[in-house]
């Protein structure tokens, strides 16, 4: 069984890797930046940077959960581990209104732990998603409609939060994700920043979820933080890039340790099949959504590694069709 703090120490340490927390419309991402720096190797949880950074503090009672999504584009997937809590212990504040929260103490760098926190009162479950500055005229204006709700129509302090671009501080019952770069918008060309960014997406939000449906969190479960392993098939930016084998059988190590039963079985299942050379027609499509997914990803992963072939194309033409249960690569971006 893989070790969880030196896997995810090792992630923290792979400039090629990726981390969030956050919940289903209101997320801060922590990634590098290729032209950086390389920045110190981490000892513990943690990682700075000029644009941002990352650190959990406790994985006391924490289910790792690996699991694979479908691609919109037949020759991909994604990949992610999911570090969970029980629902009634991953529950933050809740907060629905601007609430001044003083200093922010526990800022990962000194230099902000006098700025001052302030909740955004987006109400989420296992989140509370926040703003921190020491911006005078923003922390006036603030501060004149704490108490008050951030989408109310006549309410200024989102759209002076928009034009100051503060620092964004997710907060979880595990640890946090600190944004130093500007939020996307009218001022980025209405891109998010490579590297360290937040999403903040009322639409989501309104559906009130902790995570995607296509996420195969076990019930009872919420996902508190997420980590992103290099990819084999997708570069930093969601580029395509040439299939990194040692990237692949690294997760897949993971997967077999931390992800779903049933995933991992089709897949192994039709591998199995494709290895003996049966056709699709041997095959039943399985029942359940997450059974169909390692069906279509065992596919594309078998394609992948060993190149194109009649066998393949028939396998891909008979299950791997349409986007049904497709995944957006980068919701939000």
């Amino acid at each position: 069984m893989p070790n969880l703090e030196h896997t995810l120490l090792d992630g923290l340490n792979d400039p090629e890797a990726g981390w969030n927390m956050g919940s289903f419309g209101a997320i801060a991402e922590f990634h590098h930046v290729a032209a950086d720096p390389r920045p110190p190797v981490a000892q513990t949880l943690e990682q700075i940077t000029d644009r941002g950074g990352l650190r959990i503090d406790t994985l006391d009672g924490v289910r790792p959960v690996a699991y694979e999504t479908l691609s919109p584009k037949p020759h991909r997937w994604t990949q992610a581990i999911a570090l969970c809590l029980p629902s009634d212990a991953a529950g933050m504040t809740r907060r629905d209104v601007l609430t001044e929260l003083g200093p922010d103490n526990a800022a990962l760098r000194p230099q902000d732990r006098d700025a001052v926190l302030f909740d955004m009162g987006l109400a989420q479950p296992q989140v509370d998603f926040c703003i921190r500055t020491d911006d005078a005229d923003l922390l006036t204006v603030l501060r004149a409609h704490a108490g008050q709700s951030l989408f109310a129509p006549d309410n200024p302090a989102m759209g002076a939060i928009l034009r100051a671009h503060p620092h964004r501080v997710a907060l979880t019952r595990l640890g946090r994700v600190e944004v130093y770069q500007m939020i996307g918008g009218p001022d980025t060309g209405g891109a998010s920043p490579e590297g360290p960014h937040t999403h903040v997406l009322p639409k989501l939000l309104r559906a009130e979820r902790t995570h995607s449906a296509n996420t195969p969190i076990p019930e009872g479960w919420v996902p508190c933080a997420g980590f992103h392993p290099n990819s084999p098939v997708l570069g930093r930016l969601g580029e395509d890039k040439d299939f990194d084998a040692q990237a692949f059988d690294r997760f897949q190590k993971l997967l077999a340790a931390w992800g779903p039963d049933d995933y991992v079985t089709q897949k192994s299942e039709v591998w199995d099949a494709l290895d003996k050379g049966l056709p699709p027609e041997s095959w039943s499509e399985p029942g359940t959504r997450l059974a169909r997914t390692g069906l279509r990803n065992a596919i594309r992963q078998w394609r992948r590694q060993h190149g194109e072939s009649d066998l393949i194309a028939a396998w891909a033409r008979a299950f791997d069709k349409g986007e049904a249960d497709a995944e957006p690569e980068n919701p939000g971006h």
